[in-house]
């Protein structure tokens, strides 16, 4: 696995950042068992830039916690077996799925954190998880969906002892 991080902007979470990341990005593939190696783009950055993406991409002017970028286009979420059909889904050079982009806000991730009662551990560490599984397809439009992707976060997070 690959993450190819980066982090702009003066503020700095007390966290061994891309460890952590290194750690939930796996725990998701490991629990949605993806049969691949795979690589994923994270941008840690301030509100300012998030929210210019974010106005650019989704069309809404104001900073988010959390913007996802998939390269994949899943016919039903977590389900890995079409992709052996298109070379194109695995860069060339590693062999490993390219799973797409991810972008935190660290002043959301700390004012989050607080707004919800936990740690600044855990609020990063949810939002890589629910990054990660929409990567993998998931949505959260429906009722139904949004109840999965919570149920999948919690289900995560426990798995590698970052509760609440």
């Amino acid at each position: 696995m690959t993450i190819y991080f980066e982090e702009e902007g003066e503020l700095k979470l007390d966290l061994e950042c891309e460890t952590l990341a290194e750690t939930v990005v796996e725990g998701v593939l490991d629990y949605e068992k993806c049969p691949y190696e795979a690589e994923v783009n994270l941008l840690l950055t301030m509100n300012k830039e998030i929210q210019e993406m974010n106005a650019e991409f989704r069309h809404i002017d104001r900073a988010t916690d959390v913007l996802s970028f998939p390269m994949i286009d899943y016919e039903k979420a977590g389900e890995f077996a079409f992709l052996e059909e298109d070379d194109s889904y695995f860069n060339c050079d590693t062999g490993e799925l390219m799973l797409g982009d991810i972008v935190i806000s660290k002043e959301k991730v700390i004012a989050q954190a607080e707004e919800y009662g936990h740690t600044i551990k855990r609020e990063y560490a949810f939002l890589i998880a629910h990054s990660m599984l929409h990567l993998l397809g998931y949505d959260h439009m429906e009722e139904q969906e949004r109840l999965e992707m919570e149920r999948k976060q919690k289900e995560i997070l426990e798995q590698l002892g970052i509760t609440r």
